[in-house]
């Protein structure tokens, strides 16, 4: 029970802050804790949640910091640096998708992955998405969405990946102001820190000029993996 929860010094070596900046974070509500016999917790859930949320809203600069927090966490068999273009393989690329509504889209994408022999659970993995997805839209204003459940499951994965779809004419997923939402990031992860990392990495990505338009053009898996490649490559 102890390890679900972080406390006051325990959170601001895991954000590099001092214990002083969480506590008064916390006390201005800036960030999801409560007070147990006088002393704050923090539900690392609450916590992974409001990592991601704060990716979501995040600059350049501030997702690069992100990345740099995040790395101090890896767990040691993983690399220090990351790249979207080593765990997204042309093979995952789901490219055309001709998927129809939401449901079916997270449905294809988890039995696609499964197909190529990287998810072992598609079926509870696309209902641990829909779960998530019924808690706050992963779909962005710019036509992309990041699928991903909750947390990681790592049993139900031989090593983490990102899968990608796209849909021409683009669904209704959720997204601001009734965007319409034409790809599709599935991210599977083993560990908390990698997940954040690579999302803020993806977000990165998604930031750069002409990074969405030219995957939106493309007509098959090879020439989406060769704009990753490209874009990931120059990527700072």
């Amino acid at each position: 029970m102890v390890d679900d929860f972080f406390d006051i010094e325990s959170l601001a070596k895991y954000l590099h802050l001092l214990p002083e900046q969480v506590q008064k974070m916390a006390e201005r509500g800036k960030l999801p804790g409560r007070r147990v016999a006088n002393q704050w917790r923090f539900d690392k859930t609450e916590i992974f949640h409001w990592f991601e949320d704060s990716i979501g809203a995040s600059d350049e600069q501030q997702l690069k910091q992100v990345e740099r927090i995040l790395e101090r966490h890896q767990p040691d068999d993983l690399a220090q640096v990351i790249h979207l273009r080593d765990y997204l393989p042309s093979e995952l690329i789901l490219i055309p998708c001709n998927a129809r509504s939401k449901s079916s889209l997270i449905n294809d994408l988890c039995e696609f992955a499964a197909q190529q022999g990287r998810l072992w659970e598609p079926d509870k993995m696309a209902k641990a998405i829909r779960a998530r997805e019924e808690l706050h839209s992963t779909a962005l204003e710019n036509g992309v969405a990041l699928l991903h459940p909750r947390r990681p499951q790592p049993s139900w994965i031989d090593s983490p990946f990102v899968a990608l779809a796209k849909i021409d004419a683009g669904l209704p997923f959720g997204g601001p102001r009734g965007v319409l939402t034409q790809l599709f990031f599935l991210v599977a992860s083993d560990h908390d820190a990698f997940h954040l990392k690579m999302l803020a990495h993806i977000s990165r990505l998604l930031g750069q000029n002409n990074f969405i338009s030219q995957l939106v053009a493309t007509s098959n898996p090879g020439e989406a993996r060769d704009i990753i490649i490209n874009f990931d490559t120059n990527l700072e």
